[in-house]
């Protein structure tokens, strides 16, 4: 099993649809899940498959933190986030899937 990589992330039902904010370790494998609909909940019931936004961290509590702090923005500043990263509201997930040797995914343009 790959070393874990905490990581935040953001789901979207649609460009500018319903959002979903996550944290994981294996981020991969947790969008997987998200994608299958094997994860009870929001996620599951708004239809929330597109990953729209990601960063990892070196460690969990930056990451839980910078999730903590991006549920408490409010709705105008997240799809900013999004927007600003991510203009077309692109699936991530094959940027994903198609990582370098590092385990990483490879840099966005």
């Amino acid at each position: 099993m790959p070393k874990k990589q905490p990581a935040v992330y953001i789901l979207a039902s649609s460009e500018r649809g319903a959002l979903y904010i996550g944290v994981t370790g294996w981020l991969k494998h947790r969008i997987w899940e998200h994608r299958e609909g094997l994860v009870d909940g929001f996620s599951k019931a708004h239809g929330l498959r597109n990953l729209v936004w990601f960063e990892f961290f070196a460690d969990f509590a930056s990451a839980i933190a910078r999730e903590k702090q991006l549920k408490n923005w409010n709705r105008v500043w997240k799809i900013q986030l999004i927007e600003d990263a991510n203009p077309g509201w692109t699936d991530l997930w094959n940027e994903l899937v198609n990582e370098n040797q590092n385990g990483f995914p490879l840099a966005r343009e």
